[in-house]
């Protein structure tokens, strides 16, 4: 952790040294004061960033060795997302998923339609999907993204999805047309939303979302209970992180829907 700020340590001795030697100079005026008064100003908001960093890297950390982070006031929108399932369902999930991610077409190809066939057609839960393209690592995502969500706009959106994940050898731009002719979309719709990015801002607006909640790779999985003033919001309560087996969503999964009784002590 040291090494990651050893660059700043020289930089505030000697701004904390120079704050001392001006406050005790005879020359010290109104402007020196002033600029102390922006020193301290800056250092007060590098100990803040250090301590967001730090908070930061111990969620990660702690995905990283399996525990389950803080979800104190996790609320995550599904609103404008895909989902399946009855919207009356008690319990939600939110994937936020990468079409170039291995792990997530290692899950979409094992896991979702035994959860699908399990949990959601049973009305239990609803599942949601956000789009966390992580361009840096995967650039040709983010364009996948939209081709589902283009053919999302003529209903076929979770059979693009399926489509992507099991050719994701095939993701390149050029390659999308032929994924839409092989769904039987309308050709010409489809090209015109593709071409003129019509989903971009979505895509990059659930990115967003999902680096705000720290979202530190994919597939990312949420899971809780529709939020009871707004439930096209998840109240989060469960993190489950990577293409993990089937027990391991089963078992969340359930004890949401079977939350054990707690006991009252008696009188």
């Amino acid at each position: 952790m040291i090494s990651n700020y050893s660059g700043f340590v020289k930089p505030v001795a000697m701004a904390v040294l120079l704050a001392g030697t001006l406050a005790i100079s005879p020359a010290f005026g109104q402007s020196a004061d002033e600029e102390l008064r922006a020193l301290r100003k800056d250092m007060e908001a590098l100990r803040a960033s250090q301590v967001e960093m730090q908070k930061t890297l111990q969620v990660v950390k702690d995905i990283l060795m399996g525990k389950q982070p803080p979800m104190e006031d996790v609320y995550i929108s599904t609103a404008g997302a895909h989902s399946l399932g009855d919207t009356k369902a008690k319990v939600l999930l939110v994937e936020f998923s990468d079409y170039q991610c291995p792990y997530c077409g290692r899950y979409a190809n094992d896991t979702f339609s035994k959860l699908i066939d399990s949990y959601v057609k049973t009305g239990k839960v609803r599942y949601a999907l956000r789009n966390f393209p992580i361009q840096q690592l995967h650039p040709l995502a983010e364009k996948a993204a939209e081709a589902a969500e283009c053919a999302g706009d003529q209903g076929r959106y979770w059979e693009m999805h399926e489509r992507l994940f099991k050719n994701q050898q095939a993701l390149d731009v050029k390659e999308m047309p032929g994924h839409a002719v092989a769904l039987g979309l309308d050709q010409a719709k489809f090209q015109q939303c593709f071409d003129s990015g019509k989903f971009a801002a979505k895509v990059i607006g659930d990115v967003a979302d999902g680096t705000k909640l720290k979202v530190s790779g994919t597939p990312m999985f949420y899971f809780g209970y529709p939020d009871d003033k707004d439930p096209s919001k998840l109240k989060a309560v469960k993190l489950l992180s990577g293409a993990q087996p089937l027990n391991a969503f089963t078992e969340i999964l359930d004890e949401l829907l079977n939350p054990a009784k707690k006991e009252v002590a008696a009188p």
